[in-house]
């Protein structure tokens, strides 16, 4: 997508209302979702479906990815499960022979992969690692792989990598044996069938959508795929992984579609902002009518989750179409609610998108707030309880602090009652304190996303005249999102079996926080800088 930003003129002032548009076209264009690449998903797609259109682009895009030091990824325990893909993967290539790049190019990237794998594996327990989706048995099952090649290369001077401290494949073997007996899985571990190895190849029990997806997800269809010949062309499944492989040219994005949740994240960033924008109403229909009444998921093959379905319900409220949130109360636990049933932990982002949709729907149906009174309350205790002793939250869901920083803070500050403003001014507080030195602000560095995110906080939760500090901070960011060329360029930071760029939701966020910074009246409208 050309961003809709670079499209306004130099010397006249940034028009978020027409980016917003222009937002909304494309989201309708692409219903699917617009998805970064992922190098572990692309990575299975090399070891699963070599026949697939844009093969050997899938392998080229793994070997321009590696980093200088032969890991896949970014920091803090993330790269482990993209760098044990890719290494498999280029492992996989050399073993068939299936490749267009130089053989010792290839030898060289997995030499490197393996030197850093070998050294993270024995370092690393499951304590230090990232919460992401499916670690516990990824890991394992991409080890496994890895050591048969190793063992098959018979006396390559190589060790075997071992499992990291806390891992095993207790629960790999009970998926398998449950697949090679006919008996369905959990719909939560179809997003991750590729895990069971040839158990899911052509599994009776998996059936995939009418749009051709496993689990919303290239490799667990690919893996479904691989037990039979070279698909007919006809098959629903093969066209699924031609059109994802498309989309990037042959590397291939964590899940797809995620059409309700992307366009529940985009219209609820955009229409919270106070940003003028016509929501197509077949978007706000299709939207309505994936609620269903064990709520929805955030797109074909995945199971129904708190999250996409808040923020649906949320969206719809503030766009004047308010339903019924009791769907959500299929999530709920004695305690907090859940994203799906069965889930291991908590996340206070899901918690604060639930306080979200309930708080709303009480808003624009005054006759019901007293039926969700009790909940808004103990919603608003289980997240003040869950804040960081420096101001923030962070979450199973997003890499970045501020994520879940603002999605608390503000959830809070609307719903959360006059007990919960200490806890907002402790959020606001962190947010100046944590401003980069050129006006950003992220985890690892700077990005547009992040900045986003720490000037709607800024901006929602009091005014921002007479506070200078405030003030000077929103000036700041403003400024630093107007030289990001592209506000969806940084890294991926949400959460999946892969960290991942879900590229319209983060744009609406940026065109939130500069409609935001302009309607303050803090900041002049300037030309944006290239």
């Amino acid at each position: 997508m050309r961003d809709a930003f670079l499209d306004e003129p130099l010397d006249g002032p940034l028009d978020v209302a027409v980016a917003a548009g222009e937002l909304m076209r494309d989201l309708m264009s692409r219903p699917w979702g617009q998805v970064s690449p992922s190098v572990y998903e692309t990575g299975r797609l090399v070891t699963l479906a070599p026949w697939l259109l844009g093969h050997h682009e899938r392998v080229a895009y793994l070997i321009a990815t590696q980093r200088p030091d032969g890991s896949w990824g970014v920091p803090d325990g993330y790269g482990l499960v993209p760098t044990l893909s890719a290494t498999e993967a280029l492992l996989s290539v050399l073993t068939r022979g299936d490749h267009d790049e130089d053989r010792d190019v290839l030898i060289g990237a997995v030499g490197r992969g393996l030197g850093v794998l070998s050294g993270w594996l024995t370092e690393t327990a499951v304590a230090t690692l990232p919460d992401t989706p499916a670690i516990e048995i990824i890991v394992p099952a991409l080890v496994s792989l890895i050591n048969a090649h190793l063992d098959g290369l018979g006396e390559c001077g190589i060790d075997r990598l071992p499992i990291p401290e806390g891992m095993s494949e207790g629960t790999l073997t009970l998926i398998r044996q449950r697949l090679e007996s006919g008996a369905a899985l959990p719909d939560k571990l179809l997003h991750a069938l590729e895990v069971a190895g040839r158990s899911a190849a052509s599994a009776p029990a998996v059936r995939p959508t009418s749009i051709g997806t496993v689990g919303a997800s290239p490799a667990a269809t690919a893996a479904w795929l691989s037990g039979a010949a070279l698909p007919d062309p006809g098959h629903h499944a093969r066209r699924y992984l031609e059109a994802v492989a498309l989309r990037h040219g042959g590397p291939v994005p964590v899940g797809l579609p995620i059409t309700v949740f992307e366009r529940g994240w985009v219209l609820s960033w955009l229409a919270r902002a106070g940003i003028r924008f016509d929501a197509p109403p077949e978007m706000l229909a299709d939207l309505r009518a994936a609620i269903g009444p064990g709520g929805t998921p955030a797109g074909a093959g995945l199971p129904p989750d708190a999250d996409t379905t808040s923020v649906a319900l949320y969206a719809l409220a503030l766009l004047g179409m308010p339903y019924e949130p009791d769907s959500l109360w299929a999530f709920e636990t004695p305690t907090h609610f859940c994203t799906w049933q069965g889930e291991e932990g908590s996340s206070v982002s899901v918690n604060a998108h639930v306080l979200d949709a309930f708080g709303q729907y009480a808003a624009a149906r005054p006759e019901q707030a007293p039926r969700y009174a009790v909940v808004l309350a103990r919603l608003s205790a289980w997240l003040r309880e869950r804040q960081r002793a420096d101001g923030s939250w962070d979450d199973r869901w997003h890499a970045s602090p501020y994520y879940a920083t603002v999605s608390c803070a503000l959830a809070l500050h609307e719903f959360g009652g006059p007990e919960s403003a200490t806890a907002v001014r402790s959020a606001v507080r962190w947010a100046l304190e944590t401003q980069r030195e050129d006006g950003s602000w992220g985890r690892w560095g700077g990005t547009a996303e992040e900045t986003a995110y720490a000037m709607q906080l800024l901006l929602m939760t009091g005014p921002s005249t007479g506070d200078g500090a405030r003030a000077e901070a929103v000036r700041r960011g403003y400024r630093s999102l107007l030289r990001s060329a592209d506000p969806a360029d940084g890294p991926a930071l949400w959460h999946d079996k892969d960290l991942y760029l879900p590229l319209a939701v983060v744009r609406a966020a940026v065109l939130a926080a500069l409609h935001l910074a302009q309607s303050s009246g803090l900041v002049v409208q300037q030309a944006r800088q290239l």
